[in-house]
């Protein structure tokens, strides 16, 4: 391996290592994973100003600037971690692989050219497109204007994994229609449900991408709106755990018993078993992005049997 090769190879170690510290323990309570934190402590919050700069990222064109929100000691299940930051303009990652887990990239505003498997589209945001363990991926900022970035990985363990296959994907061919899976974060696309999980008002709900998108313990993205003034209730998914991103707005949730309030930009942790109710404190929306990752795969068969046994209607 030339010095050039070594230097990427550091690199891509540094950008994944802080994700991979702190492991926890399948089957630990969220006090158990993170002793003496509460929930307030518990959640993360967006920091640009705790951003680093990255430039090649897995070899891919020009610079971004991100940091870590989780890391893989954030929850029980294999959510390894959540990284937020912007790629700058003529910027991007280059395609790689993941044979062991699965990454999510996500766009909250702008546009970027995404890649999975070779075949690139341009998609607006927000917008995600997540790739399935054993496929390769990446994304370029063609534009001008610099694009906000979160990107989520779940693995079949706690273990990241890579293989960059030296390819920025710059000026390449464009499929006009996305030649994978994808979601668009629109509220246009959001469905009423009236008091749900006995919350007050009618939230706004959408499954974005379901159960069967993933080959992990990843088993959902939905999208969520709460309306000012209203909330949705308590309730807990046996065998799940949640990441809640804040997208707009402010609110308070109530996870476990503990009540803290969030803000845009905030992620919240829900450890498997735990209950959840969130409510909207601001004169706007809430708007969130919720991750569901079981226990474990057989946790993620029970979840998925159970949903299709509940009328269409309810899901």
């Amino acid at each position: 391996m030339g010095g050039s090769g070594l230097r990427k190879l550091i690199l891509a170690c540094a950008l994944v290592a802080p994700a991979l510290h702190g492991v926890a323990a399948e089957g630990q309570s969220a006090s158990a994973a993170q002793p003496g934190k509460t929930l307030a402590q518990r959640i993360g919050h967006t920091d640009p100003a705790k951003f680093r700069h990255s430039e090649a990222v897995h070899d891919g064109a020009g610079s971004m600037e991100f940091g870590q929100i989780f890391g893989a000691d954030a929850l029980s299940s294999n959510l390894l971690f959540v990284h937020r930051g912007v790629i700058a303009p003529k910027s991007g990652i280059g395609e790689h692989f993941h044979n062991n887990c699965e990454e999510m990239f996500v766009i909250l505003d702008g546009e970027a050219q995404f890649t999975i498997d070779g075949r690139t589209a341009l998609l607006k945001g927000p917008a995600a497109v997540p790739d399935r363990m054993g496929h390769a991926h990446g994304i370029y900022n063609a534009s001008d204007k610099p694009v906000q970035w979160v990107n989520i990985n779940v693995g079949l363990t706690k273990s990241y994994d890579a293989f960059n296959l030296g390819d920025p994907r710059t000026g390449v061919a464009l499929d006009p229609i996305p030649q994978f899976i994808s979601a668009r974060f629109d509220p246009a696309l959001l469905r009423p449900v009236a008091a749900m999980d006995g919350g007050t008002g009618t939230a706004l709900y959408r499954r974005a991408l379901e159960p069967s998108v993933f080959a992990t313990p990843w088993s959902y993205v939905d999208h969520l709106r709460i309306p000012a003034g209203a909330s949705v209730g308590a309730r807990a998914i046996p065998g799940m755990s949640e990441v809640y991103l804040v997208l707009s707005g402010d609110g308070e949730a109530v996870i476990g018993g503990e009540t803290a309030a969030v803000h845009a930009g905030d992620v919240i942790p829900v450890e498997v078993g735990q209950s959840r109710s969130i409510r909207t404190t601001g004169a706007g929306p809430l708007d969130l992005m919720v991750i569901g990752v079981a226990k474990d795969l057989a946790s993620k068969a029970t979840y998925m049997a159970a949903m299709a046994a509940r009328p269409r209607a309810a899901r």
